[in-house]
């Protein structure tokens, strides 16, 4: 879809070494979207691992009350770092898995044109 949508030129077209830096910048938003999609909930369980439960109170409970005093903004606080890391750790990933393919002979990830069918 990058080839095809955001790109002036086929996939075909660009050496490997561009073709590697789209990798690492999918790979980059990617890590975007998990940090995102990720966040709150990772936040939440770092309270839960550090808040101590008033005696008789459920796990649920803690985490309700955990988020009433964090509030809507409080559990995305720290996301910018987190986008940071995460982004940097996907787009090396699969930037790293791509140079492997290619150092083995095989092309880049995405784009690949499915055999013909006769």
């Amino acid at each position: 879809t990058i080839y095809k949508k955001i790109l002036s030129k086929p996939k075909e077209q660009y050496g490997k070494t561009e073709q590697l830096g789209v990798t690492f910048a999918a790979g980059y938003f990617a890590g975007i979207f998990c940090a995102i999609v990720s966040h709150p909930a990772d936040t939440l369980v770092s309270k839960l691992n550090n808040v101590a439960k008033a005696e008789g109170e459920s796990t649920g409970a803690l985490a309700v009350r955990i988020l009433k005093d964090l509030g809507f903004a409080g559990v995305w606080t720290g996301l910018v770092p987190r986008i940071f890391m995460i982004g940097t750790l996907t787009g090396l990933q699969w930037f790293i898995y791509d140079s492997f393919k290619v150092a083995t002979g095989l092309p880049t990830t995405g784009g690949a044109v499915a055999p013909k069918k006769e």
